[in-house]
């Protein structure tokens, strides 16, 4: 850790002092902990809301269904999800939910904080139910455990490294903005070579932002939270853990693209 700018500032306040070396270990690793411990259960919640969502919309009576999307029959809540305008409501709510956490952060208690995570890790899982209506369970759940492995190393990576890796993040954010836009003219021109380009480069973006995130993550701690501790290193947690969070999924979904088997 002596190899880490001695200057840098916390995003929630002044850069703090360094405190005495052992006690800051000990409370790296516990900082880091609940960073993944929050990341770990915002996405089981995720996971199951998303399995709810898509157990509720499908039936296997096509005599009662209301609705159907290729082989699937829907149920008369699965049409309110996954074909009536509804659908855009969820698809978007995710979004409003990380502009609420992030730029609201400083104005939040903690455990208002914790419960938007929540809320906001169960509205991706409803929007991300459909894909249980596009790819196979097996190929699905073959990816998850791609995604995990990758993201393990990856964020191991980028907490024992002894590379700076901040000039990485200029460069990747650039490239998140690139994909954003690519991925929108993709919705007028329906191309699957872009599609597949966005979804190579996308893979590469966010396993770098994965490393890059996790050692900002530990910088955060050793040069600001140590010292300041109490609600702002708790906030600064669960941010930190939508972070990682939001890497994570994108991978999963982006080596869904490229791996996942279409039902």
């Amino acid at each position: 850790m002596s190899d880490l700018d001695r200057n840098y500032t916390s995003p929630f306040g002044r850069a703090a002092g360094r405190a005495d070396a052992a006690t800051v270990d000990a409370g790296l690793r516990s900082y880091m902990l609940k960073v993944y411990n929050y990341m770990a259960i915002g996405l089981a919640i995720t996971g199951l809301a998303a399995l709810g969502v898509y157990m509720g919309a499908v039936t296997p009576d096509s005599a009662a269904a209301a609705g159907r999307i290729g082989k699937q029959y829907l149920t008369s809540f699965g049409v309110a999800m996954f074909v009536s305008p509804l659908k855009w409501v969820f698809i978007l709510a995710p979004l409003v939910m990380v502009f609420a956490i992030s730029f609201g952060i400083n104005r939040l208690k903690p455990a208002t904080a914790q419960l938007l995570f929540w809320v906001f890790a169960a509205l991706m899982g409803v929007s991300l139910s459909s894909i249980f209506l596009v790819y196979t369970h097996t190929s699905i759940v073959r990816v998850f455990f791609i995604t995990a492995a990758s993201f393990g190393a990856l964020s191991l990576y980028g907490y024992t490294t002894k590379r700076d890796l901040t000039g990485m993040g200029s460069f990747l954010m650039m490239g998140l903005f690139g994909i954003i836009l690519a991925s929108l003219v993709n919705l007028f021109l329906a191309s699957s070579m872009l599609q597949f380009v966005v979804s190579v480069i996308g893979v590469l973006v966010f396993a770098g932002l994965t490393a890059w995130d996790t050692q900002r993550l530990k910088n955060d701690y050793i040069y600001g939270y140590a010292a300041q501790g109490g609600d702002v290193a708790e906030k600064a947690a669960i941010t930190g853990a939508l972070s990682l969070y939001l890497n994570f999924i994108n991978l999963f979904t982006l080596l869904l693209q490229l791996l996942g088997q279409r039902d």
